[in-house]
């Protein structure tokens, strides 16, 4: 990461950014947010996404795709 990354990391996403750094559409994330799947929070009128929620999420994916898999077996 160099130190200009590091001066633009930014604590709180837009639903867009979010989406594009898991690779998603906007449409689904905004219904990932409006279930409550992935957290976010209201600042006024703005909906954003607390960067350290995504790796949360996933890490949720991969816990229920590792259930499935036991469950499975």
């Amino acid at each position: 990461m160099s130190p200009r990354d590091i001066r633009t990391l930014h604590l709180l996403l837009t639903v867009e950014e979010a989406a594009e750094q898991l690779g998603i559409g906007r449409t689904l994330m905004y219904a990932l947010v409006k279930q409550g799947a992935i957290e976010s929070v209201q600042i006024g009128r703005l909906r954003r996404i607390p960067a350290d929620a995504l790796p949360r999420y996933l890490a949720q994916l991969r816990t229920s795709i590792s259930q499935l898999d036991q469950s499975a077996a």
